[in-house]
């Protein structure tokens, strides 16, 4: 069954463009990691700091696997940089109605 990770993040009023370059750079390899069924990323018209990713998952373990990669890469250190806090990422499964 597939998961859908949502990731949220807020950047600081000056790294907005330093996130959208540095997401343009990386999610090509997202894209390409093994188990990854797609990805869109999202800005808030509102409030141009607010970010959501919505990726597609074989399954939740490839995310944790792809999250661990990002880790160990030193990118995940990178994004949270950018960021005004930690990133929320939260897993959902599809509901069939």
């Amino acid at each position: 069954m597939t998961v859908l990770a949502k990731v949220e993040a807020h950047t600081r009023p000056d790294t907005i463009d330093a996130l959208r370059d540095l997401l343009a750079e990386i999610l090509p390899d997202t894209r390409a990691f093994d188990g990854c069924l797609g990805l869109e990323t999202w800005q808030n018209q509102d409030d141009p700091r607010h970010f959501i990713l919505t990726e597609r998952w074989e399954a939740r373990a490839d995310h944790e696997k792809y999250l661990a990669w990002r880790m160990e890469t030193g990118v995940l250190g990178q994004i949270v940089a950018l960021l005004d806090g930690a990133p929320d990422i939260s897993y959902h499964d599809e509901v069939a109605v």
